[in-house]
């Protein structure tokens, strides 16, 4: 099957940034941090993980504000260390204890120092690809809020004003899916195999695997399944967004949903949620 151009709702996207989502908000409303140094800040803990420390925004949130407060000034340290060398000549090198018990690594300051250039480069795709698409509404709200109340830089201003007109705020759309299917299948609903597909989508930090998948739908389902196509990562530690499912004929599809647009299931204490599959005209 070739590749799928699938488009993901800004809903399903900022669903399966939950997590994200509620641990920004704790930084700039609870915390009352500074919501575009929080957007840095989040960043940086999603390529930590990323880089193959594991679940460092789920232990975050497991934490009491005041060390999550203290893990951001720390971050905001490391931030500082990534921009060049003139601040790590003034900072203590063994000052980020926290950051270090989070990821359960031996490092300092100078690791992201000298990993500046990719880090730079990582965390400005992660603030593209995720963070402003995840966070915008969260951050708009909170910089109006804080200008209702007199509260608001200039520069953040402009950052609302941005925020608006932004194309980063609208649809996330164009992720690849590979398989066998032709272009012609690929764009067009002549493809009776788009009748009896669903679309899925998983919650970010509680990964479900095809297999997982498969023994769910066959014990609540029967044999049903043509095949299952995840979405192909690019990454080891990266977790899939979406998978597509293809059933044996469509009265399964409506079997599922039941007269809904949308299911929700539990596997394995896990989340996952079903909708038909609708390609892009």
């Amino acid at each position: 099957m070739a590749a799928i151009f699938l488009t993901i709702t800004l809903e399903e996207f900022r669903s399966f940034h939950e997590i994200d989502r509620t641990l920004y908000s704790l930084l700039v409303n609870k915390l009352q941090r500074d919501p575009t140094e929080s957007m840095q800040t989040l960043a940086l803990w999603i390529w930590l993980e990323q880089t193959g420390s594991n679940n460092v925004i789920v232990k975050i949130l497991s934490l009491p504000n005041n060390l999550i407060n203290e893990l951001a000034n720390e971050a905001a340290t490391c931030l500082k260390c990534i921009e060049g060398n003139r601040f790590l000549l003034l900072a203590n090198t063994s000052e980020i204890p926290l950051t270090q018990k989070l990821i359960a690594k031996e490092f300092s300051l100078l690791f992201f120092n000298e990993n500046r250039d990719i880090a730079t480069s990582e965390i400005r795709n992660i603030i593209t690809d995720v963070c402003l698409k995840a966070l915008s509404d969260i951050m708009e709200k909170t910089l109006n809020r804080r200008c209702s109340e007199q509260t608001l830089m200039k520069s953040e201003m402009s950052m609302v004003s941005y925020l608006c007109e932004s194309s980063l705020i609208g649809r996330f759309s164009q992720l690849e899916l590979g398989g066998d299917m032709s272009r012609r299948r690929m764009m067009g609903h002549d493809d009776p195999r788009v009748d009896r597909t669903m679309f899925v989508t998983f919650s970010k930090g509680y990964p479900i695997a095809e297999w997982e998948i498969r023994e769910f739908i066959t014990t609540n389902f029967g044999e049903c399944i043509e095949c299952i196509r995840m979405q192909k990562v690019k990454k080891p530690h990266e977790q899939a967004l979406y998978a597509l499912i293809v059933f044996v004929t469509p009265g399964i599809v409506e079997y599922i949903l039941n007269d809904e647009d949308k299911a929700k299931f539990t596997i394995n204490r896990k989340h996952m949620w079903m909708r038909k599959f609708v390609p892009n005209s």
